[in-house]
């Protein structure tokens, strides 16, 4: 009996929640940058703390993999990808040894199927670092087996939210579902103090933490036509780092959006989201 199927009536745990955690930029919390992740990097410590219980396994969706079906890593042992360019030596050796889980995997693929969503496996590909590097912190021990699902690369919101949909009895398995992204994404703008790109930023924050909190069919609406949202296309030139949102607030189901995290990094607002 695999470790997702070893649950009773009688040894029920609570339901997991959804989470949508920011992942920084690069291996920013493993480098000399004064100040500027530490209030994340203190969010995504405690994030463990906050769940009912440990987690069997953690189903993740990171804005750094894109495929033209949804995807499952079915990797026993994955590797890492350092998926980032000219940072220091050292952020290259970079370890997060979690397991993975091909019974998960498995069971991902069933529900997607169920629900006619056309899907696929890869035994080969590793943890990219929108999900080692904020879990090195999350989930620091790297002993809750982890499959990574990719985002479809026609970039749909609505066909995230029902991938979300499709995911979200696994959360009754006591697997926790977790995207990993950006709230705020223009790296054209994000290193610099520009006025404009910051209030935008705060705008779009406003309305996406509204949007997160309403029920759950005006979520959904205003998820689906997210780009008619103040600021849309300036915070995300290109949606693949709010997307994994879109799968989180899927799975949420009927529970509402809880802002878990907001800051200013660099003048933009960013933000983290728990649904249950």
């Amino acid at each position: 009996m695999t470790t997702l199927q070893r649950q009773t009536p009688h040894t029920t745990l609570p339901r997991q929640p959804v989470l949508f955690l920011p992942h920084g930029g690069g291996p920013c919390f493993f480098m000399d940058w004064p100040e500027t992740w530490d209030h994340m990097a203190a969010f995504l410590r405690g994030v463990s703390q906050t769940l009912p219980q440990k987690p069997d396994a953690i189903l993740v969706v990171s804005g750094h993999w894109e495929t033209a079906v949804p995807t499952v890593t079915t990797a026993a042992q994955p590797p890492l990808i350092y998926d980032y360019y000219g940072f220091p030596p050292h952020t290259y050796h970079l370890r997060y040894p979690a397991p993975g889980s091909p019974a998960l995997a498995a069971q991902v693929q069933a529900l997607l199927t169920a629900a006619g969503i056309p899907n696929a496996a890869d035994a080969e590909r590793g943890l990219d670092h929108g999900v080692f590097i904020p879990f090195m912190l999350a989930f620091e021990a790297a002993d809750i087996p982890v499959v990574e699902l990719s985002l479809q690369n026609t970039l749909d919101p609505a066909a995230h939210l029902r991938i979300g949909q499709a995911l979200a009895p696994l959360r009754d398995q006591n697997v926790l579902l977790v995207g990993t992204g950006l709230t705020y994404h223009n790296l054209r703008h994000f290193m610099g103090e520009d006025p404009q790109s910051n209030a935008a930023s705060h705008k779009f924050d406003a309305w996406l933490t509204a949007a997160l909190c309403a029920p759950e069919a005006e979520r959904t609406a205003a998820l689906t036509h997210w780009e008619t949202a103040p600021a849309a296309r300036i915070c995300h030139p290109r949606e693949e780092h709010l997307l994994p949102l879109m799968v989180a607030a899927g799975a949420a189901g009927a529970d509402s959006g809880v802002q878990i995290y907001r800051d200013t990094v660099m003048g933009k607002a960013l933000s983290g989201f728990r649904f249950g």
